[in-house]
């Protein structure tokens, strides 16, 4: 037998190299979902009723005791990947007819609006989740049912540095565009969903155009260019970097409630507000789930909901992520969010926040809040 030459053989090591780097990538994408994958692909040959595939793109390990707990309540055992909102949506685009997947979970309402519009959940109807989610919180009734449900619900907060800057001058979303405030301002990009949900609220409330001379004076107001998520913004407000930023609730809550002394110091240098308390209330946000358009396992899908809206359930979803419960007059026990207080919130409908999402990116990049 011919015996291949260095050359050939270093030119089969790159090629094996290359292939190998491929499944890296994209075994990344899907935020390390390749393992459970092969879980999916073999539910996928058929239907198995007490079988539950689950995207997530919740990645909490007090959720653990949540699923767990579906199981042994129902039976029904759940095969779970976990990934980013957009990781997921990309691979149920990629999979089309084929997917496994049965339930959908995603973290941010206009996002869980978008996968809705392109087709990818069924409507539902359960009596259970009509009277026990909130219209608000669901998308609109199609006539079978509405195709997605809020399963928690969370606040965008404004936090202020406690000894640098006069708590009166953010009373509302739209001060955070007065001139008292230039080089003030912190803030993660206006590209992300949870600031482009706002600003769409912005929008819906406001207008377009008042929207846009808004956003341009929070980017006027803004201490540095905006970088990091929303723990970084608390932080930089505590350490003095900047004297106001806009986070979610939970967030600060996390803060509040650590084993770590450091954090909780941080969480005491500033303090929350409740914005637009005067007028149409702070804008609020949701964690959601939908059975998916292929599922084979519908009807587990719909207990597994319906579970979720469950007032065990309700308590586990809240108390993991700090967050409050979609199904009204559940009650919670979180020290940080007791400490926060109550507050009035935006009725605005959850699902409007995607109506006016290409507005918002256009406002976006309009006045630079990248």
């Amino acid at each position: 037998m011919p015996t291949a030459s260095p050359a050939t053989l270093a030119d089969r090591r790159s090629t094996a190299m290359r292939r190998i780097k491929r499944r890296a990538l994209t075994c990344a994408f899907l935020a390390g979902a390749c393992t459970l994958s092969l879980l999916s692909a073999t539910a996928s040959a058929q239907s198995d009723p007490q079988v539950l595939n689950l995207y997530s793109a919740r990645h909490y390990q007090t959720d653990e005791r949540l699923y767990s707990n579906f199981t042994k309540v129902t039976g029904i055992r759940i095969n779970r990947i976990e990934a980013g909102d957009e990781a997921l949506l990309e691979r149920l685009r990629s999979e089309g007819r084929a997917s496994p997947a049965d339930v959908l979970l995603l973290v941010d309402a206009a996002r869980l609006a978008r996968a809705d519009a392109e087709g990818l959940f069924r409507p539902t109807r359960s009596q259970v989740l009509e009277t026990r989610i909130p219209a608000e919180l669901r998308s609109a009734d199609t006539g079978q049912g509405s195709t997605w449900f809020a399963i928690s619900t969370r606040a965008r907060v404004i936090v202020v540095n406690t000894t640098k800057l006069d708590h009166a001058l953010v009373q509302s979303y739209m001060d955070l565009a007065r001139p008292e405030l230039k080089g003030k301002i912190c803030t993660r990009s206006g590209a992300h969903p949870y600031m482009l949900s706002l600003i769409s609220a912005m929008v819906e409330h406001h207008g377009q155009a008042k929207a846009t001379d808004w956003a341009r004076g929070v980017v006027a107001n803004l201490a540095r260019r905006p970088r990091g998520g929303d723990t970084d913004q608390i932080k930089s407000v505590a350490a003095g970097e900047c004297d106001v930023a806009l986070t979610n609730s939970y967030y600060l809550a996390r803060l509040m409630n650590s084993s770590r002394a450091e954090d909780r110091g941080i969480a005491d240098r500033v303090r929350v507000i409740w914005p637009d308390q005067s007028g149409v209330g702070t804008h609020m946000n949701v964690s959601g789930g939908a059975v998916l358009t292929h599922a084979r396992n519908a009807q587990a899908a719909v207990r597994f909901l319906e579970y979720l809206a469950s007032d065990a359930a309700q308590i586990m979803l809240a108390d993991g992520n700090n967050e409050w419960p979609a199904v009204p007059g559940v009650k919670t026990s979180n020290r940080a969010l007791e400490a926060m207080g109550s507050f009035k919130r935006d009725a605005l409908p959850v699902e409007r926040l995607s109506r006016s999402q290409t507005t918002a990116a256009r406002i976006i990049d309009q006045v630079g809040w990248r």
